[in-house]
């Protein structure tokens, strides 16, 4: 093919100084531009980023909580079951005849008239 040659030549007058002066102004500014929405999106991109690893961050203490909620909740009722145990006995105790039984039972204390034979709980190994 035949390289077709350029039949239009360029005018240097000074309207063609300025417009090329307003042509080079408009490419900064737009590559300043692009260059301003770069830093914004990075800047988004990293604010949305910290974002997400904190939100990730406070579920799994939030996850973390609820189970030790739940397993404070069961350490209260077996301790109120264990006080509601320890007043009875405490009730149980302010009567004196569950003592002296006690007394009989734990320490081998005996009555008026009474003897007391202690047997061995073992089997004998003849």
């Amino acid at each position: 093919m035949q390289t077709k040659k350029k039949t239009v030549a360029r005018l240097d007058s000074q309207y063609m100084q300025q417009y090329d002066a307003y042509i080079e102004r408009q490419k900064k500014k737009k590559k300043r531009l692009v260059r301003r929405l770069m830093l914004f999106s990075i800047v988004f991109l990293i604010a949305l980023g910290s974002m997400a690893a904190y939100h990730v961050k406070q579920r799994s203490v939030q996850a973390d909580k609820q189970e030790q909620y739940v397993e404070m909740k069961d350490k209260l009722s077996t301790l109120e079951t264990e006080e509601k145990s320890m007043k009875e006995e405490i009730d149980l105790l302010k009567d004196e005849d569950y003592v002296l039984d006690i007394a009989r039972t734990n320490y081998f204390f005996s009555d008026k008239g009474e003897t007391i034979f202690k047997i061995p709980d073992e089997d004998p190994s003849y």
